[in-house]
């Protein structure tokens, strides 16, 4: 499986036989170029703030990939209705939900529908939720938000023990503080057997799974 990070929590995932983007926000989609993307089977969206939703990129993304797939909550499908783009709120073959509420993030944002996304049995991303028990091998961390800190982010992992981690959701970051906080978990996870990503934007992981 190949993972590549664009900015905040935007993830392209490539197998041999599919490709899906998981998360094209606002904060992320200046880093995607679509001309790069020659395929696309899937897009996920685990809840309509826009750094998560760029709808503009989205109907782009539509353009080009009449036939792609979108799969998100309830709130999600009537947005994207309302723009012409059709999206379903039930996972489609390969793909499990979880539960995994957003944060609370009242009176700041509305709080929306969140869902949690099981890809291929091997990738969970929890969208904006640090309230979810279970992982699939590699898990796409939000590392840092309004919402949730960092100390709360590495014990999810030491409990539920992934044997990946992509973290996600860390545009309120400078580089330094990223650099330095990637360099933190990647040390106390080692040493628990469990491999810590240092994702940069544009930068294919490639991962054996």
């Amino acid at each position: 499986m190949k993972i590549t990070k664009y900015i905040h929590s935007c993830l392209l995932v490539e197998t041999k036989n599919r490709v899906a983007l998981f998360d094209p926000g606002v904060m992320s989609t200046s880093a995607l170029n679509i001309d790069s993307i020659l395929k696309l089977d899937d897009i996920f969206i685990t809840h309509v703030h826009a750094d998560h939703m760029d709808i503009n990129f989205i109907e782009k993304l539509v353009r080009k990939f009449s036939d792609v797939r979108i799969t998100s909550t309830n709130q999600a499908k009537a947005q994207l209705k309302e723009v012409g783009i059709n999206a379903s709120n039930e996972p489609p073959e390969g793909v499990e939900f979880f539960k995994a509420p957003h944060e609370n993030v009242q009176p700041i944002f509305d709080q929306p529908e969140n869902v949690g996304i099981h890809y291929l049995g091997i990738l969970s991303d929890p969208g904006d939720s640090h309230s979810f028990s279970e992982t699939k091998s590699i898990l796409a961390l939000p590392i840092t938000a309004p919402w949730g800190g960092s100390i709360n982010a590495m014990n999810i992992v030491l409990e539920l023990k992934p044997k990946y981690v992509i973290p996600i959701h860390d545009w309120h970051w400078s580089t330094e503080a990223r650099e330095q906080t990637y360099s933190l978990f990647e040390r106390v996870l080692a040493d628990k057997g469990i491999t810590f990503y240092k994702a940069k934007t544009g930068e294919p992981i490639e991962i054996d799974t």
